[in-house]
């Protein structure tokens, strides 16, 4: 009698430790929009970072990841103060120019875009930075530039801008990072030869409130703009990479 005691006791402390280790599997296999600290991700380090670049430049507002070899930017990364995007915005908009901190030999000018079919895409964005005229101007290195589709420049890229814009006011900061892919033999323009990108992501992201979410764009001229919506380019996290 005493061993059926016993047996029944044991059986049932091993069920109550089961169901306390089955709840927290369910808790910590939370997906979506929202994620864990402790699975936060420092995307300025992984890839703006020696190893990835042969030049870091960092304009007080901006910091940029540039390849020698492409000629190109690969990644830029910045933070949006939410106070500071409805400021009144700056309407005159500066000229692009040249990095002189890029060794001549490795830089490209703006003539490199002339009969491309390329447009100058920003990575961190004008109306982004329009509350002052250092954020402004920092903002048009061309550095910052990369060719873009004109559909995806105008038409795609400009609407998950404007979503960031309005993520950082909700969150009241968002840290950002645009990270360039480039394929094995990249599409070169210009007298310069700067490669042209296959895609580029934009990664939004703050770990305070707990918030992630990641697109894709298809740098292809040939891409239609008609009926497309932020959903059709959001994509797993895990997938963005150089």
């Amino acid at each position: 009698m005493m061993n059926r005691i016993k047996n029944s006791i044991f059986t049932l402390l091993l069920l109550t430790l089961m169901g306390c280790n089955s709840t927290e599997t369910q808790d910590s296999g939370n997906q979506g929009g929202s994620y864990t600290q402790d699975n936060s991700i420092d995307y300025q380090s992984k890839f703006i970072n020696e190893a990835n670049c042969n030049q870091i430049i960092d304009n007080e507002f901006i910091h940029i990841c540039y390849d020698y070899k492409l000629k190109a930017t690969k990644s830029v990364a910045y933070r949006l103060e939410g106070d500071l995007m409805n400021d009144p915005n700056i309407d005159k908009r500066p000229s692009f120019y040249v990095e002189k901190s890029i060794e001549k030999k490795y830089r490209i000018s703006s003539t490199d875009y002339i009969n491309s079919g390329y447009d100058k895409g920003h990575l961190a964005p004008d109306a982004a930075f329009d509350w002052s005229d250092e954020s402004l101007n920092a903002v048009y290195t061309l550095a910052n530039i990369i060719p873009q589709a004109p559909q995806v420049n105008r038409n795609m890229w400009s609407k998950v801008e404007k979503f960031a814009r309005d993520k950082a006011v909700e969150l009241g900061e968002l840290d950002v990072i645009n990270i360039v892919k480039y394929g094995q033999r990249s599409k070169r323009i210009g007298k310069n030869r700067m490669a042209v990108s296959q895609g580029f992501y934009k990664v939004l992201y703050n770990d305070k409130q707990n918030y992630k979410e990641c697109f894709y764009y298809a740098n292809k001229l040939n891409l239609s703009s008609r009926n497309d919506e932020l959903s059709k380019h959001d994509v797993n996290c895990n997938e963005v990479s150089y």
